[in-house]
């Protein structure tokens, strides 16, 4: 039995693996909706979540935060402060949908649409 075991290692490396979660959430924050398969999506999930929760509370040090994890995409965190934030301001989670869009032609795995509410 795999106790204590968390997260997906989706073929990775380590770090391989954690920057396919940081593009995955930047191309969320920049487009706003991604289709990709259904284990990636639950992945990037909690951390799309962490993020915006992080950019809700809009102070100077929410701000840093942000910035140090995604720290050449100004644009992006410009959105997320002006445009995304503010939409969730009445949320406390659930910004995100994940949608089954169908199977992928070469393996059949599962596509879904991530998308934020």
């Amino acid at each position: 039995m795999a106790h204590r075991i968390d997260g997906r290692k989706l073929g990775r490396r380590h770090g391989a693996r954690m920057a396919l979660y940081r593009n995955l959430t930047v191309s969320v924050l920049r487009y706003e909706k991604i289709r990709t398969t259904e284990a990636k999506a639950k992945e990037v999930r909690g951390q799309i979540e962490r993020v915006i929760a992080i950019a809700k509370r809009g102070d100077l040090t929410a701000r840093r935060a942000v910035r140090s994890e995604f720290p050449n995409e100004p644009l992006v965190i410009s959105k997320l402060f002006d445009e995304i934030a503010p939409k969730y301001a009445d949320r406390t989670s659930g910004f995100t949908r994940i949608v089954r869009v169908g199977q992928r032609a070469g393996d059949a795995a599962q596509i879904v649409q991530l998308e934020l509410v």
